[in-house]
């Protein structure tokens, strides 16, 4: 089921993505970071790859992280948009038994019912925003990271869990038409193992996708 693709998100794939890439300065802390995870992953050893490294501060280790998922999510979805439609997807799903409402907390209050694409902008807009804001993910040497760090990292990775959701649940036929499967199922398992390590999303908010991480994660116990 789960096939050890080339782990670098990048290689001969279509580069569309939905919204544009993140990138982290090269030169900076951060961006070492980046690249200390890229080299671990490559040992194929994901339970080793996502822990924090030695002498690392936490917050930093799950901001780069944070920002290379958005990226990978970024890029599955942008595979398949023209397969997620306000017709094929007039709610957001994650199968028959979960349905996402948005909401925000600033400019949309109270949560409204929309299409899949629609929510998934609404999301991913809103990662971004929080990615640029300097306030909460400071990208210069020596700015603290906020209090609140850890909880708006939080909201972020339980926000991006739903898009992979949706794609398996929704769309994992044009995944496997696309060739993509591989990937998906690498990116997924890396993003499971991560937020796994640290605890950073209720098991409640997995359900949807419990069975898949159950097989994902279970030859590495």
């Amino acid at each position: 089921f789960f096939s050890a693709c080339e782990l670098n998100h990048s290689g001969s794939r279509s580069s569309k993505t939905f919204k544009p890439k993140k990138n982290i300065p090269e030169g900076s802390h951060q961006y070492e970071l980046l690249k200390h995870a890229e080299a671990t992953l490559g040992s194929g050893n994901l339970r080793m790859a996502v822990m924090l490294p030695e002498g690392e501060d936490l917050n930093e280790w799950v901001a780069v992280n944070t920002v290379d998922f958005f990226n990978q999510i970024n890029m599955l979805y942008g595979t398949i948009t023209d397969f997620c439609t306000e017709e094929s997807c007039p709610v957001m799903s994650a199968g028959p038994k979960y349905e996402y409402h948005w909401a925000d907390g600033t400019n949309i209050k109270k949560p409204i019912k929309c299409s899949a694409p629609k929510y998934i902008d609404y999301l991913m807009t809103w990662v971004q925003d929080q990615l640029d804001d300097e306030t909460l993910f400071p990208s210069k040497i020596g700015v603290p990271f906020p209090k609140n760090f850890m909880s708006v990292a939080k909201t972020i990775l339980k926000r991006l869990f739903r898009v992979y959701a949706h794609i398996y649940h929704q769309h994992f036929d044009p995944v496997i038409q696309l060739q993509e499967e591989a990937h998906l199922n690498t990116s997924f398992k890396h993003f499971i193992f991560f937020v796994q390590e640290f605890n950073l999303i209720d098991r409640r908010e997995l359900a949807p996708l419990q069975e898949l991480i159950e097989k994902l994660t279970s030859k590495d116990r």
